[in-house]
Order: structure tokens, then C-alpha cells, then sequence
């Protein structure tokens, strides 16, 4: 498990291996990733925007944005956990990504991001 706090605010990543299928011709690797978001702060927040790098040694980095995560925008007071579980589709074996998450204090109504570690995705016969 990948870990790291920004302003309070601890994400935690898993990632699962799902399978491959072949897709005109060309391979896909799925992966499956387990988000915990935990509010450490003494704040309410809530999860507004998402902001992903996704990186393949096949093809160039994708970059994903969009509003909240999952088609929800969480709003967290201190204390609470949130967890949510979403997938990847990439073409070579193994890939990784990072990003960030925008998210609002709605103490101050100030905006601000919170760093998601880089997290790898490696099919189990790529590791030697």
C-alpha cells in the first residue's frame, strides 16, 4: 500500500492486477485501484475536482481530469474515511500513475490540492 498526508488529508492506494484481453489485435492490461481518503484534519473538506497522470511505456502520458471521483463529491468532517474503487486500462505490462485531488476547506473556502503518490500498475509476469 502507497501512502502519503498533504495538509491533513491521507490517501492511501491499492492496486490489483484483473487480467488482459486482446482488443483489436493489441494487448490491454486492466487494473484495479482501491482509494482510501482519510480527513486527519480538524476541518470539514469535500473533494471537488480529480486530476490524473496516467504513464505507459507505450504510449505518451494521458492526462485525466474531472469533477469528483466516481460521479460523487464527498464532503468529509474530521475523522471520516472515504473509499472509493476505480480502474485502469493500459496496453503495455506495466504503467503508473500519480495526480491530485482539489479539494475545499469549508471552514475558510479556500481551494486546495492534495497529492495522490505515484502508484504503480505491473502485471505479476512483468516483475522478475
Amino acid at each position: 500500500m502507497i501512502q502519503q498526508v498533504t495538509k491533513g488529508i491521507r490517501v492511501s492506494v491499492e492496486t490489483r492486477y484483473e487480467g488482459s484481453f486482446l482488443k483489436n489485435s493489441t494487448p490491454n492490461y486492466a487494473f484495479r485501484y482501491l482509494i482510501t481518503i482519510e480527513n486527519q484534519s480538524k476541518d470539514v473538506v469535500q473533494l471537488i475536482k480529480r486530476h490524473w497522470k496516467i504513464m505507459e511505456s507505450s504510449k505518451p502520458t494521458q492526462i485525466v481530469n474531472g469533477p469528483g471521483v466516481v460521479g460523487k463529491k464527498p464532503i468529509m468532517k474530521s475523522g471520516q474515511v472515504v473509499q472509493y474503487e476505480s480502474g485502469c486500462i493500459l496496453t503495455s505490462p506495466t504503467g503508473a500513475m500519480k495526480g491530485f485531488y482539489t479539494m475545499i476547506n469549508h471552514s475558510s473556502a479556500k481551494e486546495f490540492e492534495v497529492e495522490v503518490p505515484v502508484f504503480q500498475l505491473d502485471t505479476p509476469f512483468s516483475l522478475n
